[in-house]
């Protein structure tokens, strides 16, 4: 093109959408948040344009409405996760141990997620058992209030059990 001056953004020859627009800051993602601005505008101009302002059938309308806003959702995950892994990225060289901290907290979450279902289900299992007891014994036994640490609901379970009969 003409000497001293850079192409606009969006050409075919565009290299990186890590180009910075004029004025803004080196890092920022100008190709990308171009292409959502555009794409949220269209989804606005599709809305507001006389074609659909002047009720033609809906039907015809629809798909290219929702071509634009599926556009602009995908353009809006892409640039959220940019900015997620950039601010990863510069976290993890600043105080990796910080990102290792994070991923053992997310992992014990997770951990725990797990046993506290595995804990329900068996509390599930015991309060079946509790009954079919009941049952059998024809005693009418308070059904018993378990309480919430896993720990003690299972102590408490443990206590209501009738003990084994001695056999002579």
């Amino acid at each position: 093109m003409f000497s001293g001056h850079p192409p606009p953004p969006g050409l075919p020859g565009q290299a990186s959408l890590l180009q910075a627009a004029p004025g803004a800051p080196r890092s920022f993602p100008s190709t990308l948040v171009d292409e959502l601005e555009s794409s949220f505008q269209a989804c606005f101009a599709s809305l507001v344009s006389q074609d659909y302002v002047n009720g033609t059938d809906q039907e015809e309308i629809r798909p290219g409405v929702d071509q634009r806003i599926q556009k602009f959702l995908d353009i809006a995950r892409q640039t959220e996760c940019f900015f997620f892994y950039k601010k990863r990225l510069q976290l993890s060289v600043q105080k990796p141990e910080q990102v290792s901290i994070q991923e053992d907290v997310s992992e014990l979450q997770n951990e725990l997620q797990r046993k506290d279902t595995l804990v329900q289900k068996h509390l599930a299992k015991l309060r079946h058992w509790q009954q079919v007891l009941e049952g059998i014994n024809g005693q009418h036994l308070k059904p018993a209030v378990l309480p919430q640490g896993s720990r003690a609901c299972l102590e408490q379970a443990s206590a209501n059990i009738p003990a084994p009969m001695k056999q002579n």
